[in-house]
């Protein structure tokens, strides 16, 4: 029923919750698993901000902090991968750069997963204590997704 599911993860206590429902599908007869993390756009442009302001090469700084928060989703992944691994799932890795929930919906189609397995909210900008019941990027997911999506407590 659900053989390639995607599991966007920002690392976060409700994204390990999630993964905890990713798991168990695999006695559901799931056999692939996309991961997806995200980097978020808008930090990325308040370091270019910063950066001008404090008269550096803008364009190299950037692309060395892309390169070091890449970096680090992939060591940050690469436990999660290996669980994943380990219970019989075949597993791909995405890392982008952009606006999450418009990433998580290009890569369910761009994949087409049969579903998207999510928790219910992150660390986006705002911090966690702000976000309420549903983060805004599950909130566009699930408002958007030509997928189906499980939302996680």
């Amino acid at each position: 029923m659900f053989r390639k599911i995607l599991y966007p993860t920002d690392f976060s206590e409700p994204a390990r919750k999630a993964l905890d429902y990713v798991k168990k599908l695999r006695e559901a007869g799931s056999e692939e698993i996309v991961i997806l993390h995200v980097v978020e756009k808008g930090i990325v442009e308040a370091y270019e901000e910063a950066f001008a302001w404090a008269g550096k090469d803008v364009v190299a700084e950037t692309e060395k902090l892309d390169e070091e928060l890449i970096e680090k989703a992939k060591k940050q992944m690469e436990e999660d991968v290996k669980e994943l691994e380990g219970l019989g799932f075949s597993v791909k890795k995405h890392i982008t750069i952009g606006s999450p929930w418009e990433e998580i919906l290009k890569v369910a189609e761009s994949e087409d997963v049969s579903l998207i397995v999510m928790g219910s909210h992150g660390c986006g900008r705002l911090s966690c204590e702000l976000e309420k019941l549903i983060g805004s990027t599950t909130e566009n997911v699930v408002r958007h997704a030509k997928k189906s999506v499980l939302v996680v407590r």
